[in-house]
């Protein structure tokens, strides 16, 4: 693979599963895998000090091989779902790793009794940068089951939640789509929503929904499972609810949340007016029918190969920061990225950080729309990330959710505002306006109804098991909250929870309110970057930096902002509005010339 055919360059993992460094590593592994238990065995009898360095020596070694060996597997597999032996590796790795749960177990058990962290850092045993990571064992371990229960829930878990995943997984990506007489596959008849015919757009909606019927049973099951396992997990680990084993594991204050969504609620109007502005300018009375959601406006016409994308890119980050630049160019120049879409290979895009490299691969489905362009600068802004977090040692790399998606959204809002403000076509600028706001509707309006329908699902489910037609209810009603008359009330979508895979994690419950919060977050540091030009940047990585050793609050004071106030939000959330209003002028001066 190779930049000449713009797939990715994966030699920097490994050259096949039957590469001799491949072997090696997966033997390694299993060698780590036993020091690990052999440490454990060992725990009681070492001093704090003692403990902690062998215990970082054996997690950094037994991290680096498990990452690497599964970010190769989930590599390949991604670019290519029919390669069966990157699936069953997969499966391999999943299943080696999880007889280390009873080790982890014990070991952090052992670490969170430690009473002097300052001592144990003081003597040398571990660097201060893993403070936060050993106070954060700490803070953990109330939650901690028994050893032969953590390895338990290890191994039932495999064939519990995750094998119900996979069964949402499997369906969704199987079922064939009854589409003007021809057999399609549910992502296929989805991304027609984006289609600029609006009779494409309506049908494949209609037929999305007709095949969604036929496997809604079946993954109401594997929802209402996985819900179950959830909610008994949190009880036995002491956690008051799922929400709050969220914020938990997100190293973020309730306050936070909080501010944030009654944020979000006070601002739903101006996103209901959007939603009826667009649905005027496609000719519809009242709100939008869902099926447009999508529906392109205005004029933005322009295609860029892959080259042009670069050198689009490159120059507007050069404006911002030399070293994006540079890795934006390396990122096209040294195959990081998986450019096109072929049979096989998984829809959307994503990044992965490759921590033995410095690097990282990033997987995309580039047809050379605008929107295409905007996905790359998202996807490069994780990469971006990647590249500080590496900065710091092996174990203190990984940040959490809600401060994941900040690079990512801060490089989408720099490009598309800079497009906007270099535009005096006022087709083009509408369609580009349009967007921006057809984005952050996704990031406010769905994911508070994502949000909604998610904790009603907790709330009732220790009740009740939801069939189909209640878990569309619940949608229903959340769509309601969270769109209001923005949307036309005959024509929503009750098979979102259907289609959506975030639901269906044992482990990772509330995938939703970190969109809102990665969105807003880099809205408002957007704002400081108008507010103190070059000396932002600086501020700005040492920011992504402490993602990893920091909570999220702490994180943001750095950028003097307090996430706890209302105001922060709203100040984001009022560019939005303002924003809405330019988009309601120029659709209104569009609906009239067309009258």
């Amino acid at each position: 693979m190779s930049v000449n055919d713009r797939t990715w360059d994966l030699s920097i993992l490994y050259n096949g599963f039957d590469d001799p460094a491949f072997r090696e590593d997966l033997s390694s592994l299993d060698r780590s895998i036993a020091e690990m238990k052999k440490l454990a065995a060992d725990a009681s009898s070492l001093s704090d000090s003692d403990l902690v360095r062998r215990w970082i020596t054996a997690s950094e070694t037994l991290n680096a091989l498990s990452g690497k060996l599964f970010i190769y597997a989930n590599l390949r597999f991604s670019a290519n779902t029919g390669d069966t032996e990157a699936a069953s590796m997969s499966g391999t790795l999943m299943n080696k790793l999880s007889a280390n749960a009873e080790s982890d177990a014990v070991l952090n058990k052992r670490i969170a009794a430690i009473e002097d962290i300052d001592a144990v850092i003081a003597s040398g045993a571990a660097p201060e940068e893993y403070r936060y990571l050993l106070n954060s064992i700490r803070d953990d371990a109330k939650y901690q089951l028994s050893e032969k229960e953590e390895a338990l829930f290890a191994k039932m878990n495999i064939s519990g939640a995750a094998a119900w995943s996979d069964l949402q997984s499997s369906l969704t990506s199987t079922v064939r789509i009854d589409y003007r007489g021809d057999q399609i596959t549910l992502p296929a008849v989805r991304n027609l929503a984006y289609d600029p015919d609006p009779s494409v757009r309506r049908d494949a909606y209609e037929a999305e929904l007709k095949g969604c019927a036929t496997v809604d049973e079946s993954v109401a099951f594997a929802l209402n499972s996985i819900k179950l396992q959830v909610l008994n997990e949190c009880e036995l680990r002491g956690f008051e609810s799922p929400l709050a084993k969220s914020l938990h594991n997100a190293r973020m204050k309730r306050e936070t949340l909080d501010a944030l969504i009654s944020s979000m609620d006070e601002y739903l109007p101006h996103f209901h007016r959007y939603l009826r502005a667009k649905a005027k300018l496609l000719g519809h009375e009242g709100g939008l029918p869902w099926y447009d959601l999508f529906a392109p406006v205005g004029s933005a016409d322009k295609t860029y190969t892959v080259e042009e994308a670069k050198e689009y890119l490159t120059g507007i980050f050069a404006k911002f920061d030399g070293e994006l630049c540079e890795m934006v160019r390396r990122a096209f120049d040294e195959a990081w990225i998986d450019f096109y879409p072929r049979e096989g290979k998984v829809g959307g895009a994503f990044d992965c950080g490759v921590p033995s490299a410095g690097q990282s691969r990033v997987l995309t489905n580039f047809d050379g729309s605008f929107s295409d362009v905007i996905t790359l600068a998202h996807e490069l802004g994780h990469s971006f990330h990647d590249r500080q977090s590496f900065r710091h040692a092996p174990l203190a790399q990984d940040y959490s959710m809600p401060v994941a998606e900040t690079a990512s959204t801060f490089n989408e809002v720099l490009v598309m505002n800079t497009a906007i403000a270099e535009t005096e076509d006022k087709q083009v600028r509408l369609a580009l306006i349009e967007s921006q706001l057809q984005d952050a509707c996704q990031i406010i309006c769905d994911i508070y109804s994502r949000y909604l329908f998610e904790a009603s699902v907790f709330e009732n489910r220790p009740e009740e098991f939801m069939n189909a037609a209640r878990l569309s209810e619940l949608m229903l009603n959340a769509q309601q909250k969270a769109y209001g008359d923005g949307l036309a009330e005959d024509c929503r979508h009750k098979y979102m929870w259907l289609v959506k895979s975030h639901y269906y994690s044992g482990g990772l419950s509330f995938y939703n309110y970190p969109y809102a919060f990665g969105g807003l977050f880099a809205r408002g540091l957007y704002a400081k970057y108008r507010e103190l030009g070059e000396e932002f940047v600086p501020l700005y990585k040492n920011l992504l930096l402490a993602t990893s050793v920091c909570s999220v609050e702490d994180c943001a004071k750095i950028a003097g902002i307090d996430l706890t106030d209302c105001a922060f939000w709203k100040a984001g959330l009022q560019s939005f509005a303002d924003e809405i209003d330019e988009f309601c002028a120029l659709a209104e001066e569009f609906a009239a010339e067309r009258e």
